[in-house]
């Protein structure tokens, strides 16, 4: 089954205004204008501080727009510390709406700041829970525009972001509904210096948020259509862009396939991501490669009670003698071309971990919607698996 898609330039309006195409940060400044925004700040990840599209980001908007100042004070998994000086950095320069540019950790801090620079209560009184969003001054919570430079998190077209609460080591969802930025910009040059080795990481980061949406037992038939369109957009295009970063048609395909997978875990998560954020906030894993890795455990141990929804999956991937063991192994298959571990071993993953983290994921907030419902029994097996190896598929 072979698609091809027009990935010329194209404007969208879902779920948030989004401009998708090759080189079109270059109209950040213009967009800017458009949603009210002549002071912004850009918040980036450090590592990019230093690359042309950032020097070429802030000559845009200081020849077009009053100003624009630079902050990227922050780590892979983001802490309070880091929204709290970004919020004295907005306020100091008097800014009046935020540029979010790099992988989830820079959009993620970007969205808080936005969010806290009107409220004077602290961050985890907006956490994720019950109408705990209700608490914050919406009208006084800035605009962002994103502009990711990875294509994984998906937090360019999300409502909250995921902090790590250093009291606990936990990582905390913040919501409300006005984080979602007003526009994002997709555009596929941004992302060509990332690494294979990262490319891969946050590839399968898009792909276990489109397959834990598919496989949630919640009820949005929406969410349900476009995770499943978004794993076939994977399927066809991670593997080249892991092998040549500089094919733009895989990179612009990946970009759509990650914000396709954050727009439909509207429909929840699972147990791959509560595995996986534990090993993140303690050990500091990476992310999406720590999805990767607890991937195939969670599916298998999952199994039953998604058969036909696997199976559906399969058919509409086309592959081989299509039933759920055919999803575990191409999940299988395809980590071992990109260079993905097989354990969580590799990662620095070891049975003394287990105890502590399988009491972290009872409480993560992605285990409500796991397809079968979790205890601490079943997280101690799928760690003990995870880090052994042990699965019943080749």
């Amino acid at each position: 089954m072979t698609y091809r898609t027009d990935s010329s330039s194209n404007n969208w309006h879902y779920p948030t205004a989004m401009r998708f195409g090759t080189g079109r940060v270059s109209e950040i400044a213009t967009i800017c204008q458009e949603f009210g925004i002549n002071n912004p700040l850009l918040v980036t990840d450090p590592g990019l501080v230093s690359l042309p599209m950032v020097d070429q980001i802030l000559t845009h908007c200081r020849e077009q727009l009053e100003n624009c100042t630079l902050f990227s004070n922050l780590q892979a998994n983001p802490i309070e510390a880091n929204v709290n000086e970004g919020v004295a950095a907005y306020r100091a320069a008097s800014h009046d709406g935020v540029i979010a540019l790099g992988g989830g950790s820079a959009l993620d801090v970007a969205k808080a700041i936005a969010l806290m620079v009107g409220q004077n209560r602290p961050i985890w009184d907006f956490e994720d829970r019950e109408d705990w969003y209700t608490r914050a001054n919406a009208d006084a919570i800035a605009p962002v525009i994103a502009i990711p430079t990875t294509s994984g998190t998906g937090s360019e077209v999300g409502r909250a972001s995921v902090i790590t609460d250093e009291t606990d080591q936990t990582k905390k969802i913040i919501f409300h509904p006005k984080m979602l930025p007003v526009c994002v910009i997709l555009d596929p040059e941004v992302t060509v210096g990332l690494p294979a080795t990262l490319t891969a990481g946050v590839g399968m980061d898009a792909l276990s948020h489109n397959l834990e949406a598919y496989c949630s037992p919640v009820f949005h038939p929406l969410a349900q259509g476009i995770a499943l369109e978004g794993m076939r957009l994977i399927r066809d295009w991670l593997e080249p862009a892991c092998q040549d970063g500089s094919n733009l048609e895989a990179r612009a395909q990946m970009q759509v396939a990650s914000s396709m997978g954050a727009t439909a875990f509207q429909k929840g998560l699972g147990a791959m991501h509560s595995l996986s954020h534990p090993c993140g906030s303690v050990l500091g894993t990476h992310h999406g490669t720590t999805n990767a890795v607890v991937m195939p455990y969670v599916l298998e141990f999952n199994c039953q009670s998604i058969e036909d929804r696997l199976a559906a999956l399969a058919r509409y991937l086309d592959l081989p003698n299509p039933s759920p063991d055919a999803v575990i192994h191409w999940v299988l298959e395809l980590r071992k071309r990109i260079g993905i571990p097989h354990t969580l071993s590799d990662l620095g993953v070891d049975n003394s971990h287990i105890n502590k983290f399988s009491g972290m994921a009872m409480i993560d907030p992605s285990t409500a919607t796991n397809p079968v419902q979790m205890t601490q029994e079943g997280f101690e097996d799928l760690y003990e698996r995870s880090i052994s190896g042990t699965i019943g598929v080749n």
